[in-house]
């Protein structure tokens, strides 16, 4: 693309029109439509020891109620003071301890919680409560109402996932919080997965919501979908073994906005080159490795978290058998027709 030049007679023109609020679209055409995706996010990981120290630290100073989530937010290097994880997606890790109740509130923004460590504090979704574990993945539907609280010995520790970027960047975002800390629990527990989880579904069912019915995917059940698929010795050169997580009602993505998935990657496993347009937040569960990023490498263990951003090489390597959590965008870049992937060599 030639070069525009600058005169005094373009220059004066400019600053005329600017005036009238507009300007001239060849002076910025090339940084709108990029040969390659060009993006400020950045690889990045943070190591869970670290997080629960300092979040061991704000349980001193904030209550779960006064901050109504307990939240440190997972800040791409590239993208400082905007709260973005990727330009369309936030993450944090929250901690709820012994005692804590995060007050009931409901907003237009879908939220994912993958549990990272602790056992058995709850989140109620629309009057229906789970208990959490390791490995869980918890969905809160787009203006549900939900709480969290920890009737338990020991702190409970998640990575909070949400569409916030992408929900602001559609000026769509309205919230409320309820009269009650804790809503009225009216579904028994387990009650979802009961109706949804055992590829049954109810007769006469009638879509309410493009999100998937089952708010809970607990790990144990998970863990032994990638043990069953590993006993046909197929691993893809890229991803080792990656499942998604699925709608039961469509066969499509559990949300809407935001994709999620498990991988499992044996001892000694490296994958062959990888790049996608979704960039991706990680989250190991099991095991440790490296993932290569471009011309980075990151070493990570068990509840570690790193950002993988758009259109970058990455490969992963483990050296125990490991298991990566992962989530991105790619439901709503599918749906418009602007995912690409591509894979190189090992």
């Amino acid at each position: 693309m030639e070069a525009v030049q600058k005169t005094p007679e373009r220059e004066a023109f400019y600053k005329k029109i600017d005036g009238e609020n507009l300007s001239a679209l060849w002076n910025v055409l090339g940084d709108l439509v990029t040969p390659e995706p060009r993006s400020a996010c950045r690889p990045h990981l943070w190591k869970f020891d670290s997080i629960r120290d300092y979040m061991t630290e704000a349980g001193k100073l904030i209550t779960a109620k006064e901050a109504e989530r307990r939240v440190l937010v997972l800040e791409n290097p590239g993208l400082r003071g905007q709260s973005k994880v990727t330009t369309s997606l936030f993450a944090g890790v929250q901690m709820v301890v012994p005692g804590d109740v995060a007050p009931a509130h409901r907003h237009s923004q879908s939220a994912l919680r993958f549990v990272l460590e602790g056992k058995g504090a709850h989140t109620t979704v629309d009057g229906e409560r789970t208990a959490m574990e390791p490995g869980d993945f918890v969905i809160t539907p787009s203006m549900t109402w939900h709480d969290h609280s920890n009737e338990t010995s020991e702190p409970m520790f998640w990575l909070d996932g949400l569409d916030i970027p992408m929900v602001q960047f559609f000026d769509a975002s309205f919230a409320e919080g309820s009269n009650e800390d804790q809503q009225k629990i009216s579904k028994p527990a387990g009650d979802s997965f009961a109706r949804y989880g055992h590829n049954l579904l109810p007769v006469d069912e009638k879509r309410k919501s493009k999100t998937s019915p089952i708010f809970n995917y607990p790990y144990s059940y998970t863990r032994e979908a990638l043990e069953r698929a590993k006993t046909r010795n197929e691993w893809d050169a890229c991803h080792g073994l990656k499942l998604k997580f699925s709608n039961p009602e469509t066969g499509d993505f559990a949300m809407p906005t935001i994709g999620t998935f498990i991988q499992l990657l044996p001892k000694g496993f490296k994958t062959a080159r990888y790049r996608s347009t979704d960039a991706t937040v990680f989250a190991a569960i099991e095991g440790k490795g490296r993932t290569r990023i471009g011309d980075q490498t990151f070493e990570w263990g068990a509840r570690d978290l790193f950002v993988v951003p758009s259109w970058h090489w990455v490969t992963h390597e483990a050296d125990t058998d490991s298991v990566l959590f992962s989530f991105s965008d790619r439901p709503v870049q599918q749906k418009l027709d602007l995912f690409r992937e591509n894979r190189g060599n090992a």
